[in-house]
């Protein structure tokens, strides 16, 4: 058994639906299903005895405490984050209360119920801490991709919250002797993709025919790492890292966002064609460039390479096709996830904030 917190959003739920494909081992998830979490993520798991839901928050230690008593889980995976820039330049307190304070009271729990363990239980407990490589900051052009033994320079109310909770771990492992691992991955793209990020906004304002935002120069340089090779490395560190230690996953493909844009729109021309015979790249439109935004990201992942054996196996060819077909056989989902919660989300923050 294995407790994933923030199993209902983009990266938890598909490591979770991952997980089940490939393992009788049973899941406990929780998630408090803020609007980028989706139960209906998890439809597929409907009546599967092996995935129990629990909706509630990481910083509710009574209830974090009493799912680990009745579970006895022998890890705990820990997506549960706000992960945005931009709603965190517009609201960082609730990136501070989940990320910073959240983590906080997850470890708090983890570490009391993990003391508690008989020798070879609490010897086998793991605590899998997901994190960003946003957390050290930005990169020049001809500057070496991030290593595990890069400073952390983080430059946004997210980083800076997900860099804090590193932090904590770090310390609970240094100062408690907590098994803990810590990953840090690259931007990661794919199915179930919450479409206030780049890669699903694309293709969703294309299909509408909308204008497709792209800040300032579109220059921004990320490594794209398709999510279910996220998933895998996690599995892969969670079975075989070594506790105390980090390992930087990335997708080994480094691509500016304007290209990242031009690639999506040359693969739904192929796709989907414009009922109007144009190109969805008439729709591109450069917009103001937001606060701080960092100019490039790139992840060293030869660590995880050489001690765990793991690579990607997407390209970024073969995982942004996959990515655009999965949104063009899914509008369903994408229809319902921009309704409710999110909404209710843009109205306060964009009328609300500007009145």
């Amino acid at each position: 058994m294995i407790l994933v917190t923030g199993g209902a959003g983009f990266i938890g739920a598909n490591f979770v639906l991952d997980w089940l494909a490939q393992s009788q081992e049973p899941i406990v998830n929780l998630d408090k299903l803020t609007y980028a979490g989706n139960r209906e993520n998890l439809a597929e798991l409907e009546g599967d005895a092996r995935h129990a839901f629990v909706r509630g928050d990481i910083g509710d230690s009574a209830l974090v405490a009493a799912l680990l008593a009745r579970h006895r889980p022998r890890a705990i995976v820990h997506f549960a984050a706000e992960s945005h820039v931009d709603r965190s330049i517009l609201g960082p307190e609730e990136f501070i209360q989940t990320n910073v304070i959240g983590t906080f009271r997850l470890l708090e729990a983890a570490r009391h119920y993990w003391q508690a363990l008989p020798a070879p239980e609490k010897a086998a407990f793991r605590f899998l801490h997901v994190s960003t490589d946003e957390v050290y900051g930005t990169l020049a052009s001809d500057a070496p991709a991030f290593s595990e033994t890069n400073a952390y320079e983080p430059n946004s109310p997210y980083s800076a919250s997900k860099a804090a909770s590193d932090h904590l771990v770090r310390a609970w492992a240094h100062t408690y002797g907590l098994p803990v691992l810590t990953t840090n991955c690259s931007n990661n793209y794919g199915p179930y993709h919450f479409p206030e990020k780049l890669i699903p906004l694309m293709i969703v304002n294309a299909l509408a025919g909308k204008t497709l935002p792209v800040y300032g120069d579109g220059q921004q340089v990320r490594d794209w790492l398709y999510v279910k090779d996220h998933c895998s490395a996690i599995r892969r560190v969670l079975e075989a890292g070594a506790p105390g230690q980090t390992y930087n996953v990335g997708g080994c493909n480094e691509r500016a966002n304007i290209d990242i844009v031009r690639t999506v729109c040359a693969l739904l021309d192929e796709l989907r064609p414009r009922a109007d015979g144009q190109r969805y790249a008439a729709q591109i439109g450069f917009v103001k460039d937001r606060p701080g935004h960092d100019r490039r990201y790139a992840i060293d992942a030869r660590k995880i390479e050489r001690e765990l054996g793991w690579r990607p196996a997407e390209t970024f060819e073969t995982g942004i096709r996959k990515t655009v077909q999965w949104y063009l056989d899914h509008p369903d989902w994408v229809a319902r996830v921009q309704s409710g919660a999110y909404r209710e989300w843009v109205h306060k923050q964009y009328v609300e904030s500007a009145a």
